[in-house]
């Protein structure tokens, strides 16, 4: 590959004329794959009136109709285990994952054929290499190699680019710890919740990682972190490295927008193989630069289980090329994936998001770990926040952290916060995705 910084020149700097020709080549593909291929598909199409010889141009996409996780897991309810969605028989597919289950208890079961899977990792390829992920880099992927598609495009991405890549499995936080010692590790690829344990880990065995270890890059995703200031500046202190931002899910086939090397505050959207839109969720109306609202996905290369106009829920606001200095002619989002349409809370008339309460919790260097607490107390809605300081800290100053939180959460939210100082590894460590926030109202 080229020493500028593209994985793939050709498309990372193509006109937006030039662009949007291939996207529509491409989306003309998808739509009549998916039509010919899959029943419900086909029954979806007809069913809005639309063939896939009506895609004459870009625009068009709007005559498409919407899909939703709900009718995906109503399909795999109907005729288990995948539904009609697919387009090949469950026997071609050469992988298995399945969602976190994040917004429901049902997962989705995706399978994946092998062109499907090199298109994934390719993706991911993308962002690995734009943040600077060479083949001369050892990259240590610090998460359980389970059915959640988590980091496994990470892995056969940083494979790809020529990187020696190592897995770390069912391993403890100290046995990978002292294996990213051992190797000489330069970029860790996790959650960065588990970052963040990881460091404090690092600390407990008398190591500082930010001096002593090699890791110059982070990757995160899963979850949010690496797109919230605060949190994103606790990563690189505590590692001395870049952390970088890459969001993504499994119904999309993992990584969809990523953070290039020049860290402007955006993320970089693959428009070569997604059209991604931003509408208003109660209107549908598609929207333009600079409003935050819901994204849509349509995707081009994974063929088994298409998704032409996939309402993902979360909140972006999108940005024009120009915003990134990086030379790349993809579009951004600004301050990446800013929340979910179903994790904004309204609490007596304020709209709470539990990643702008983790960015406020973030700038107190003495907090380990956090819960946010809903519940109902005389009918009214409540919030409280557990905080749980680091192990060490003197308890003579948990009544002045529990002003300063509180007093910090008020100023930015105008509401009144319920802050509880509670034991040092009293709440839960996360690997994965944190949850945490518990909703205990009944409505």
């Amino acid at each position: 590959m080229t020493a500028t910084g593209y994985w793939n020149p050709r498309t990372e700097l193509m006109s937006r004329p030039d662009l949007q020709k291939l996207q529509l080549k491409k989306l003309q593909h998808i739509v009549h794959w998916a039509y010919t291929n899959s029943d419900l598909w086909q029954a979806k199409l007809d069913g809005a009136g639309v063939r896939p010889e009506h895609i004459k141009k870009l625009a068009d996409l709007e005559l498409l109709p919407f899909l939703t996780k709900q009718e995906l897991l109503q399909a795999q309810i109907e005729q288990p285990l995948f539904g009609k969605f697919l387009t090949i028989p469950p026997q071609k597919a050469v992988r298995y994952h399945q969602t976190s289950g994040t917004s429901g208890k049902t997962p989705l079961r995706i399978l994946d054929g092998w062109k499907d899977w090199e298109w994934v990792s390719e993706v991911w390829c993308y962002g690995l290499y734009g943040f600077g992920v060479r083949e001369t880099d050892i990259v240590y992927l610090a998460y359980g190699y389970g059915n959640f598609i988590g980091f496994w495009a990470a892995h056969y991405a940083s494979e790809k680019i020529g990187a020696l890549t190592i897995p770390s499995g069912s391993m403890t936080s100290r046995e990978r710890i002292e294996k990213i010692m051992e190797l000489g590790a330069t970029v860790l690829v996790c959650t960065p919740t588990y970052a963040i344990r990881l460091a404090q880990v690092g600390a407990e065995m008398g190591i500082d990682l930010a001096k002593d270890s090699k890791i110059r890059l982070l990757i995160h995703a899963g979850e949010p972190g690496a797109n919230i200031p605060s949190t994103k500046k606790m990563l690189e202190d505590a590692w001395g490295a870049k952390a970088g931002d890459f969001p993504g899910m499994s119904e999309t086939g993992g990584s969809t927008a990523y953070e290039c090397a020049a860290q402007c505050g955006g993320i970089h959207i693959p428009e070569d193989h997604y059209i991604q839109e931003v509408i208003d969720p109660q209107t549908t109306q598609s929207l333009g630069y600079g409003q935050k609202s819901e994204l849509v996905l349509t995707m081009f290369g994974r063929a088994s289980l298409p998704m032409i106009r996939y309402r993902t829920g979360d909140l972006v606001e999108r940005a024009p090329s120009s915003f990134c200095s990086c030379g790349r002619t993809f579009d951004l989002y600004k301050g990446g994936i800013l929340g979910r349409a179903d994790d904004m809370k309204l609490i007596k008339g304020v709209n709470i998001f539990p990643s702008a309460v983790e960015d406020i919790i973030r700038e107190f260097n003495d907090i380990d770990e956090f819960q946010i607490i809903l519940y109902t107390e005389k009918a009214i809605d409540q919030i409280k926040v557990q905080v749980e300081p680091l192990p060490g800290c003197d308890r003579s100053g948990y009544q002045n952290l529990q002003k300063a939180v509180s007093e910090r959460l008020y100023r930015a939210h105008r509401l009144t916060f319920g802050v509880e100082i509670v034991e040092p590894g009293s709440l839960p460590k996360f690997e994965l995705k944190a949850r945490r926030l518990q909703d205990l109202r009944r409505h």
